[in-house]
């Protein structure tokens, strides 16, 4: 797992034994499910490990993410795999429409002992009545577009929480775009944060907003 240990460290992550054993556990798992049940289109466990860990860890390395986390669309765990192993004190919830990829989240958080994450299978909608207003962070990673994410996420949203889409190149194009189209949706956009993926140098980057102060 060099390669995962030098790549956070260009991050500023430092990851200590127990973590890269079940970052090491969680590869090893991902690529056996994988052949059975087709989770990610991404195969191989250098692949693994930069385009999905260090792609998920590029999100504490560039946001202070705190308190109650909620993440939509999170297909075989990413971010809130990762996020949940380097950030034991979070409280993360992980949904996903898919079910076979919420059962393979439920077998790894029982497997590696992530007592702080909780893998549901639903549609981001059907949280609103039971969760209103509940997440401090709300996160996708390449799950849709950023009004889609947006208009999914503001009815869960902490009055003083911040939602964060992690995108690839363009991503400042689609904050723009959202900002010219997007004015009744009482969200606005915090910052852009562009940056290039370790190891492969790709672009990457975090679109943060957060909700519109009601006066």
């Amino acid at each position: 797992m060099k390669l995962l240990v030098d790549g956070a460290a260009s991050l500023g992550l430092s990851l200590d034994e127990d973590q890269i054993e079940k970052f090491t556990a969680f590869v090893l798992e991902l690529s056996k499910w994988n052949h059975k049940i087709n989770l990610t289109a991404i195969r191989g466990s250098r692949e693994i490990i930069v385009k999905h860990l260090l792609d998920s860890l590029t999100l504490p390395a560039h946001v202070n993410i705190q308190g109650k986390v909620l993440d939509i669309g999170s297909g075989a765990g990413f971010p809130s795999i990762p996020l949940s192993i380097i950030r034991p004190d979070l409280a993360i919830v992980s949904v996903d429409a898919v079910q076979k990829k919420i059962l393979f989240q439920k077998h790894i958080t029982r497997t590696l002992k992530l007592d702080n994450l909780t893998a549901v299978h639903a549609r981001a909608e059907a949280l609103t009545n039971s969760s209103r207003e509940s997440y401090h962070f709300i996160l996708s990673r390449a799950f849709s577009s950023l009004r889609t994410f947006a208009e999914l996420s503001l009815p869960l949203l902490a009055g003083d929480g911040k939602i964060v889409a992690m995108k690839g190149a363009g991503g400042k194009e689609e904050a723009q775009k959202f900002e010219s189209e997007s004015a009744g949706l009482m969200m606005t956009i915090e910052q852009v944060i562009e940056f290039r993926l370790p190891v492969t140098g790709d672009n990457r980057s975090l679109i943060v907003l957060s909700k519109v102060n009601r006066t």
